[in-house]
């Protein structure tokens, strides 16, 4: 049965003031630029411009892309703009087929150095990913040269909401470099057996809030890389997929610490690592349907055998809280902490754990390594004893 994972918070911390969404009078239809909605003729070129006149506007803009389905090859749209613009997709896009078609370790759309910037809408972004998951990704040098739906790079005071990105060919949504960005009520979809096709994957970014969303993938839900700061991730249903995880992180050096993360279920580093540090973890108030290994920490996490487990990770995790953790468990050993040799955990903490194991092996149960937690209220199963 495909994971399911149901977040909810007792607190709303939406901030939407941040990122304010515009509805300036100025609109830019890029059917007036000449977009055809024939699905087949490229509107790359309708759109830079439509966009170029709303960038170089000096009142707050409209970008729109009306109903219908349009193909649209690879492109960046790129600031900074005069004004806050607002871009608004009614219709379909459609992403090309053919890989060749794109840069290497590229993304299909990339929005890049933009402040007060909206993407909304209830269109539609089609990767069209189902002709490269049957690829295996043994390799990385394949998965990497697969184009990311859209890729958010140094985005500031912004808001993506209501939109869907569908069947992307690797990631669906890539931020880099991000500060005060929110995703609210978004919709992200490819089968379980999509390989590489995380929803979300956040790296050296500050302010990020995920809210009231749903994303179904074959891999992360959402993935929190190194120099991640104060994220946020609240009323997020989560499923098909491999949940939300912090990580995996020490595979290359001089990656940024990671601090201040909100809600969650796994922390993955890999053996024989860089050194480095991820602290400040608190996942709290999570409904678990079903999941198989509804908490983690993995200080051993090594895909596909590719790495050294006799040397242990370099990575020192501390002060992280898993509380009010309930539901059912699809795999006996529900809770797994499993901590480094040369940097066991500290501060680690567990309060009303309540998990049953659906299955006939018998009770719930726990693994632990090289930690000693503080533990809080009911403990089902019995941790760590």
């Amino acid at each position: 049965m495909g994971l399911k994972l149901n977040i909810a918070a007792t607190s709303l911390l939406l901030l939407l003031a941040s990122a304010a969404e515009v509805s300036g009078d100025i609109i830019f239809d890029v059917t007036k630029y000449g977009a055809r909605t024939d699905g087949n003729s490229d509107i790359s070129q309708a759109l830079l411009k439509a966009w170029g006149d709303a960038c170089s506007s000096p009142v707050a803009s409209t970008v729109m892309i009306p109903e219908g389905t349009y193909a649209l090859g690879q492109i960046i749209i790129a600031g900074p703009c005069k004004a806050p613009i607002n871009f608004v997709v009614q219709g379909t896009v459609m992403a090309p087929v053919d890989t060749s078609r794109f840069r290497a370790e590229a993304g299909w759309i990339t929005f890049q150095q933009i402040d007060q910037f909206t993407l909304s809408g209830d269109g539609v972004f089609d990767g069209q990913g189902k002709i490269v998951w049957g690829t295996k990704c043994l390799s990385s040098a394949y998965c990497n040269q697969l184009p990311i739906n859209l890729r958010f790079n140094f985005i500031t005071n912004s808001m993506v909401k209501d939109i869907t990105s569908r069947d992307s060919k690797q990631f669906h949504i890539n931020l880099l470099g991000c500060k005060n960005l929110t995703f609210y009520n978004i919709v992200i979809s490819a089968p379980q057996e999509s390989l590489n096709t995380d929803g979300i994957h956040i790296g050296r970014s500050s302010g990020i809030n995920i809210t009231d969303s749903t994303i179904e993938t074959g891999d992360d839900c959402v993935s929190i890389g190194d120099g991640s700061e104060q994220i946020n991730i609240q009323r997020v249903t989560c499923g098909p997929g491999h949940g939300i995880s912090v990580g995996s992180l020490g595979k290359y050096p001089n990656e940024e610490p990671v601090v201040g993360i909100s809600n969650g279920v796994r922390v993955k580093t890999w053996p024989a690592s860089h050194q480095g540090t991820a602290s400040e973890m608190h996942f709290e108030d999570i409904v678990m349907n079903n999941v198989g290994n509804p908490i983690i920490i993995d200080q051993e996490y090594c895909p596909h055998n590719q790495c050294n487990l006799k040397s242990p990770s370099r990575i020192k995790i501390s002060n992280v809280s898993f509380r009010n953790i309930r539901g059912t468990t699809s795999t006996q050993v529900a809770v797994k902490l499993i901590c480094s040799q040369g940097e066991p955990c500290q501060d680690v903490e567990l309060g009303d754990i309540n998990l049953e194991y659906n299955g006939n092996e018998g009770p719930a149960m726990s693994q632990c390594k090289n930690i000693k937690p503080n533990l809080l209220g009911v403990q089902l199963p019995r941790i760590c004893s």
